[in-house]
């Protein structure tokens, strides 16, 4: 399950190559295709090359994993850095579903079950932002709703949030999570051994739509 590149910028291109085809394959077999962008470091080469990929990018809608609740401009909001490293030369023309202010249930609807969602993992196992330490989390874990508000004061950094749950993460055909480094590894064997930690719960019931692509250098 845990796929090893030798460098960060072998995994970007993997990641990137294997997104592009999923994308293209979905809009083969059902005319459009969905995109779950996500924030952090590990994406943003990932998003350089994916802008120039050969797809039909007016046929697909992106969206987030989770966005942190401030302006577009912001440097902590994710939407600036999918606007700014993702939806860029030929990726321009997909169309962009914000998280932040919150979406009509109905819209983010339409796009599942999601051709791809991108995720990154915390040290502390969080994904999107389920964060251990949230007095809501299982809930988000469990909720059969699609969106969750996550409060201040969790996560680095520490700002109000909006986050798809569990359910709606793993309403999904193919979901890649980049990790970096012998910690974050770590932390998937983990919860691979059995740790209650919100990725845990992702591998246990994404099964084999789930692959973790991983890099010893950050």
């Amino acid at each position: 399950m845990l796929e090893r590149f030798l460098a960060s910028d072998e995994l970007s291109l993997a990641t990137a190559e294997a997104i592009g085809t999923a994308l293209s394959d979905a809009i083969a077999s059902r005319g459009t295709a969905s995109l779950v962008a996500t924030g952090g470091r590990s994406p943003g080469p990932v998003y350089d090359r994916l802008s120039l990929a050969d797809v039909d990018w007016p046929r697909i809608t992106v969206t987030l994993s989770d966005d942190r609740c401030v302006s577009e401009d912001h440097a902590d909001s994710n939407t600036r850095l999918v606007r700014t490293r993702l939806l860029q030369g030929r990726a321009a023309a997909a169309r962009f579903l914000p998280l932040w202010p919150a979406p009509e249930a109905a819209a983010l609807q339409l796009l599942m079950p999601f051709d791809v969602v991108m995720l990154g993992m915390g040290e502390d196992g969080h994904i999107a932002s389920l964060i251990p330490g949230d007095p809501g989390l299982e809930d988000g874990l469990t909720t059969d709703e699609f969106l969750r508000d996550v409060p201040a004061g969790l996560g680095n950094p520490p700002l109000a949030r909006i986050t798809l749950t569990l359910t709606a993460i793993l309403n999904s055909r193919a979901t890649f999570l980049l990790i970096a480094g012998e910690t974050k590894r770590e932390v998937i064997a983990r919860a691979m051994a059995g740790e209650d930690l919100p990725v845990a719960r992702l591998i246990t019931q994404a099964g084999d739509r789930l692959r973790i692509f991983w890099t010893p250098g950050a």
